[in-house]
């Protein structure tokens, strides 16, 4: 068994960017400008906003944070989208999602220009990553497909099971790794609360993606020998440590993971390659890629 290590494929992932990006300093131009819209208290929100600050410093990209109180209306926050629309400044940038209850979130994707739409979120942006087209992928299937292309597992003719259909990590998944693509071109089924034999599905996974959103819902009967298991969930548990907390994923790790092939832990799997995702398209955004 190997543990896929999400940190150190993620700090590869920013010396690169690194380089490209003192490469643009040093010829003189400006860095790629990478925005965040955060509006409200949520503690799980802010900690990700943080992290793609100190992300953004480690790579000499420039990092703005729009911090918006929880009752700022959908009207003032359409006309900050319209403005990072066409600020030529700003490369890319994201609106933080869950939103305040009172504002619609569709209507608010809808809003960003699909050209800065880096997190991949916009109906022209998924549209583009159906048709094959080239495109801003959401950070955290492209931060999947990342880890398992460089950690060099085949993926082509293999049974891929995802478990979960959520439009932000299970559904563009599916259709990422059944493409005819370098990782993908796998047999993909989508499980779901829907599914009927789920466990007995699962069982028949070479690659197993777990992004349920439930603690510790794959557990050892529901995984094949020698299988590779991505887990996406992240879950605070209360404890009576210094933080009073600690996370766990969606895997039952301890008794899944001498199963398997390749397993990712939680912490430290999947999490770190979501942000260097959103840098990834970042970069592309700067340099006209899509």
């Amino acid at each position: 068994m190997q543990i896929i290590d999400g940190k150190k494929i993620a700090s590869e992932i920013k010396k690169e960017l690194a380089a490209k990006s003192a490469e643009i300093i040093d010829r003189g131009d400006r860095a790629p400008h990478l925005v965040a819209v955060l509006v409200g208290e949520d503690a799980a929100s802010q900690t990700y906003v943080n992290n793609k600050e100190k992300a953004c410093l480690q790579v000499g990209f420039t990092s703005t944070v729009y911090r918006l109180e929880t009752s700022t209306s959908e009207q003032k926050l359409l006309e900050i989208i319209d403005f990072l629309n066409h600020d030529d400044e700003v490369d890319g940038f994201i609106v933080q999602l869950p939103l305040p209850a009172h504002i619609n979130v569709q209507k608010v994707i809808r809003s960003i220009d699909p050209s800065k739409d880096v997190d991949g979120f916009h109906p022209v942006s998924l549209g583009r990553m159906m048709l094959g087209e080239p495109t801003y992928l959401p950070a955290t299937p492209y931060g999947i497909v990342q880890l398992l292309e460089r950690s060099k597992i085949e993926t082509s003719g293999k049974h891929c099971v995802i478990l979960g259909r959520s439009n932000i990590v299970g559904t563009p998944v599916s259709v990422m790794l059944s493409r005819k693509t370098n990782p993908g071109n796998c047999t993909v089924t989508v499980c779901h609360t829907g599914t009927v034999n789920l466990k007995e599905i699962a069982k028949t996974a070479d690659i197993l993606i777990a992004a349920m959103g439930q603690p510790h819902f794959v557990t050892a009967d529901m995984v094949k020998d020698r299988a590779v298991v991505i887990d996406v969930g992240i879950h605070r548990v209360e404890d009576s440590s210094e933080k009073g907390y600690h996370i766990i994923g969606d895997v039952k790790f301890d008794e899944v993971a001498p199963k398997c092939s390749y397993i990712t832990p939680v912490p430290g799997g999947v999490g770190p390659m979501t942000i260097v995702s959103l840098l990834m398209n970042t970069f592309k955004a700067y340099n006209k890629e899509v």
